[in-house]
């Protein structure tokens, strides 16, 4: 979790939202992807629990259109096993989109079904 303080004050990440067109279709990919279930349901907009405790939730929110190009937030994950993660997430309907590597870190660029882009990185 990030923390960042200001002035005696906390601010911390609580929530991470994702446009769709589909909140509901959406979900069904992300609860599985994550392993949680949705919290709320309001229509417009959806949460999903968190996946771990005080870790932030993840938002759906219903939106006109898509935003063009590549989404200018997005989370990264990390596992033990990034190749077979990567190969659970796109038969649950993810992309692959890139695999980059630094001394110490692999990750791969994933899109969800509506094209979000996400990171499954793996140490080592």
């Amino acid at each position: 979790m990030v923390v960042v303080t200001v002035r005696g004050m906390s601010l911390s990440i609580s929530l991470i939202t994702i446009d769709t067109a589909d909140p509901q279709k959406l979900a069904d990919f992300w609860t599985k992807a994550l392993g949680t279930e949705v919290a709320h349901d309001w229509g417009e907009y959806l949460v999903l629990a968190p996946t771990s405790e005080g870790g932030p939730q993840l938002g759906l929110q219903r939106v006109p259109d898509p935003t063009p190009g590549k989404n200018r937030v997005h989370f990264d994950t990390h596992v033990a096993d990034r190749v077979a993660e990567v190969a659970r997430l796109v038969g649950l309907g993810a992309t692959e989109v890139a695999e980059h590597t630094v001394p110490g870190l692999t990750w791969t660029v994933l899109a969800d079904p509506e094209g979000n882009q996400f990171c499954v990185g793996q140490l080592g």
